[in-house]
């Protein structure tokens, strides 16, 4: 069912995230929905305003200048969660981490462990596949200077609720990349199904914390990893060899077996 067979409400409505996601019946779907709205004018705004005036060095590209919906299977087993579309990144190419140096970096580290069919990731019909292993974030709109707002964040946080929800079945472990995604994914966690300890659980590097289902059912490893940004990696803060570490065992912890 698309956005406009469902409520009907307008796509700029603050309440929109939190309607659709709970509304949507499967993944694709949810993602779907995801690339049509407009909940936060900030964001909307700069999006489409970087993709108009581009960049010199991807001059003549089309840019996807909407929300980036999460990467990878729908029946995933571990889920990757980030930070928010990189302007010349994801919101350029319309995949997550895509196009942007922080995604050569997960990339890279995802195909070195055997979770990811190829090393890189330049554009959404480059022919990568993720095995076993979803790519998302908190927030899906590109923001200004990297920094969504906390009232962005909160408003965008449905989206991942309900991401986690759907993939309820089968998601046995999670990587958050940085404090920001740290924080913005403990709430979605709880609304998703997992019951989350108060006070809640510091961010740190390689932190590693098992949340029980409130249903019953299997527990989540949740794991924590510097985010890859340029920072990050350029000083050495996040060594290609740290990230490997955190996706391999939080990959065991969600049981899969690279083809």
């Amino acid at each position: 069912m698309s956005v406009s067979e469902g409520s009907g409400g307008r796509t700029d409505d603050p309440a929109f995230p939190e309607r659709e996601a709970a509304a949507a019946p499967s993944v694709p779907v949810l993602d779907e929905r995801v690339t049509h709205c407009r909940a936060c004018p900030r964001l909307v705004a700069w999006r489409e305003q970087v993709g108009r005036e581009g960049r010199r060095a991807y001059t003549g590209w089309d840019y996807w200048a909407r929300p980036v919906p999460g990467f990878g299977p729908d029946d995933a087993r571990l889920l990757v969660i980030g930070l928010a579309p990189a302007a010349h990144g994801g919101n350029r190419t319309g995949r997550m981490f895509t196009g942007d140096r922080s995604g050569d970096v997960l990339y890279a580290a995802l195909h070195q462990v055997g979770l990811a069919s190829r090393p890189d990731a330049t554009r959404a019909d480059d022919g990568l596949r993720l095995y076993g292993v979803r790519v998302t974030a908190p927030v899906h709109c590109a923001p200004p200077a990297n920094k969504p707002t906390p009232g962005e964040r909160d408003t965008c946080r449905p989206w991942l609720a309900g991401e986690l929800r759907l993939l309820r079945p089968t998601v046995r472990a999670v990587v958050v990349l940085g404090a920001f995604g740290w924080q913005a994914t403990l709430p979605a966690l709880a609304a998703g199904g997992w019951s989350v300890p108060r006070p809640r659980p510091a961010f740190a590097h390689g932190a590693h914390i098992t949340l029980a289902a409130t249903d019953g059912g299997p527990h989540l490893d949740l794991f924590g990893c510097y985010h890859v940004s340029q920072r990050n990696t350029f000083t050495g803060r996040l060594t290609p060899a740290m990230l490997r570490d955190v996706l391999s065992r939080a990959a065991t912890a969600a049981g899969i077996t690279p083809p």
